[in-house]
């Protein structure tokens, strides 16, 4: 069973950095899609970032435009999502998600992701 656990969620400031990780175990993640969701206060969870796990290519979301950063580790089994410039609206719980099946149509889709890690708080103060 495929298993996420996320951390580096913190409180920073306008204009910090934050590098979040996601541990991920429980299978070999060949032709997976790995991705970062996350949910704003009232909204709902929102694609951010999914990478392909076999070939490393990387899908953002329209509004990330260049702040934030997909990578993976295949050694270390490590998914991360840097994120650069923050803003106070890029408070949010950020999830870490997998897909089994990857493919690049339903990339963005919250349904398409087969398991979900408990989150990780990213609050970012004016």
């Amino acid at each position: 069973q495929v298993q996420l656990v996320e951390s580096g969620g913190r409180l920073v400031q306008a204009g910090e950095s934050l590098r979040l990780s996601c541990s991920v175990s429980g299978g070999t993640f060949s032709g997976y899609a790995m991705g970062w969701f996350r949910r704003q206060p009232g909204k709902e969870r929102e694609f951010v970032a999914a990478i392909n796990w076999n070939s490393g290519s990387t899908f953002y979301a329209d509004f990330v435009k260049g702040r934030f950063t997909i990578s993976r580790d295949s050694v270390k089994k490590t998914v991360y999502l840097r994120l650069n410039n923050l803003k106070p609206e890029d408070t949010a719980v950020y999830y870490c998600a997998a897909d089994r099946s990857f493919t690049p149509y339903t990339i963005a889709t919250v349904s398409a992701y087969d398991s979900w890690g408990q989150g990780t708080q990213v609050t970012v103060s004016s």
